[in-house]
C-alpha cells in the first residue's frame, strides 16, 4: 500500500505540472492573441492618419504640403515595419502557444490512462484484504487474489514509469518553447522598435526643418493683404500652388494607402458596428483567434 501511496504523490505532481502548464499557457495564448490583433489595429488606424495627412497635405502650400508629405511617407514605413511585426507575432509567437491545446489534451489523457490502472490496483488490493478478514483460510482465494494483485502492480509499475519519462519530456520541451516564444517576442519587438525609432526621428527633423514663414509669404501673397488705402489685388504666387497634389513616389505610402483602402471597404460592405478587434479579423492575412 506504500508503493501506493509513493504513486499517488508522484502522480499528483505530474498533473500539477500539466494542470499549470493548460492554465497558464491558455492565458498566454489569450493575451498575446489579443496583443496582436491591437498591434493590427494601430497599424490601422496609423495607415488612417497617413491618408488624412495626404489629405490635408495637399489642400495647404508647398512648404507645408511638402513637411507632411514626408511625414506621411516615414509613417507609412513605420506601419509596413508593424504589418511585419503583426505576421511574425502571429507565427513566432501565437501560433506556438495555440499548439500547446492539443498537447495539454494528450498529456491528460495519459494521465487519465495510468489512473485507471492505479484504480485497478487499489481494487484488487481491497479485494485480497476482504478476503484475508472474511477468509483467512481460503488459501486457493488468497492465493489468486495475490496473483491479480501482483499483476495490476506489475502494470501500475510499467504505466508509472512510462508517465513519468512522458511528462519529464513534457516538461523539458515546455521550458524549451517558453523561453524560445518569449525570445522571439522580444525580439520582434526590439526589431520593430529598433527600426521605428530611426523612422520616427527622421520624421521628426523633417518636421522640424519645415519654413513655415515662407508659406505665410505665399499665403499672403495670394491673399495680398494690405494695411492701406489700396484696393486688394491678387498678385501672382512664386512658389507651386497648393493645388498641385502629390505623385505616389513611396512604395511604403502606396501599400499604407491600399491597407486603408481595404479597411474603409471592408467597412462600407459589412456595415459592421467599430470594435476593437474588428479590424484585424477583417484582414487578408491569417487570422489569430483567442
Amino acid at each position: 500500500m506504500n508503493i501506493v501511496l509513493s504513486r499517488d504523490a508522484q502522480v499528483k505532481i505530474m498533473e500539477t505540472t500539466v494542470s499549470n502548464a493548460e492554465h497558464y499557457f491558455g492565458h498566454f495564448c489569450s493575451i498575446l492573441a489579443s496583443y496582436t490583433r491591437k498591434t493590427a489595429k494601430l497599424r490601422d488606424k496609423a495607415d488612417e492618419l497617413v491618408k488624412q495627412l495626404i489629405d490635408f497635405g495637399n489642400t495647404e502650400n508647398p512648404e507645408l504640403r511638402s513637411a507632411m508629405k514626408n511625414m506621411a511617407e516615414e509613417l507609412a514605413k513605420i506601419q509596413d515595419y508593424r504589418h511585419a511585426q503583426v505576421e511574425r507575432l502571429e507565427t513566432k509567437v501565437v501560433n506556438p502557444m495555440k499548439s500547446y491545446g492539443p498537447l495539454i489534451k494528450e498529456k491528460r489523457a495519459e494521465i487519465k490512462k495510468f489512473n485507471t490502472v492505479r484504480n485497478k490496483e487499489i481494487k484488487e488490493l481491497q479485494k485480497l484484504e476482504k478476503l484475508r478478514h472474511r477468509a483467512p483460510s481460503d488459501r486457493h482465494m488468497i492465493s489468486q487474489a495475490e496473483s491479480s494483485v501482483q499483476k495490476a502492480s506489475v502494470d501500475a509499475a510499467r504505466t508509472t514509469q512510462q508517465l513519468e519519462e512522458i511528462i519529464d519530456n513534457f516538461q523539458q520541451q515546455k521550458i524549451k518553447d517558453i523561453q524560445k516564444i518569449f525570445s522571439d517576442f522580444l525580439t520582434v519587438e526590439m526589431i520593430f522598435h529598433a527600426r521605428a525609432l530611426e523612422v520616427y526621428t527622421n520624421a521628426f527633423h523633417g518636421l522640424q526643418d519645415c519654413d513655415l514663414e515662407r508659406d505665410m509669404e505665399d499665403f499672403r501673397s495670394k491673399i495680398h493683404i494690405n494695411t492701406g488705402t489700396q484696393d486688394a489685388r491678387p498678385v501672382p504666387a512664386t512658389n507651386v500652388s497648393s493645388n498641385t497634389t502629390w505623385h505616389m513616389s513611396s512604395t511604403s505610402l502606396a501599400s499604407s494607402l491600399q491597407r486603408q483602402q481595404h479597411v474603409d471597404d471592408e467597412a462600407d460592405s459589412d456595415e459592421e458596428s467599430e470594435e476593437d478587434d474588428d479590424d484585424y479579423r477583417k484582414r487578408d492575412y491569417s487570422r489569430v483567434r483567442k
